[in-house]
């Protein structure tokens, strides 16, 4: 997978919620579209409702969207502090609680209600998705 895109009611907003509060360095930008670089050669690209329907061909479903975006941390302090970030931002949360999988995660919904996971996630499956320490 390279590229995530999702479409934004309102690209001026989403920029405030990404580049100008967690800190996220675009890679592109036009009037329509912002992308930003989240995983070694992935990017997450937030189009306009315009934008994403003249590129696809059909406007977008509303409601919540039957997918989450995840990162995985290291700790569950970095958890707790990536949450009360978006908090902070303006971002509904739920908090972060022990889940029965044997992992620490909470969620936040961005300015178009798409939902992060922030998790700690145990074993193989967590040490897959960190990068390596140096």
């Amino acid at each position: 997978m390279s590229f995530i895109t999702v479409a934004v009611a309102d690209v001026a907003r989403t920029r405030a919620f990404y580049v100008d509060g967690l800190g996220w360095q675009p890679i592109f930008e036009a009037d329509e579209v912002i992308m930003l670089p989240v995983a070694d050669r992935v990017i997450l690209s937030l189009w306009s409702v315009a934008g994403f329907t003249a590129e696809i061909g059909a406007e977008p479903a509303s409601g919540i969207a039957p997918i989450t975006l995840a990162h995985n941390l290291a700790t569950e302090a970095e958890v707790d502090a990536v949450l009360a970030e978006a908090a902070a931002l303006g971002a509904t949360v739920s908090p972060a609680t022990r889940r029965e999988w044997g992992g620490y995660s909470g969620y936040f919904a961005d300015p178009d209600g798409f939902r992060w996971e922030i998790a700690v996630n145990p074993g193989e499956t967590g040490a897959f998705v960190l990068p390596p320490t140096r």
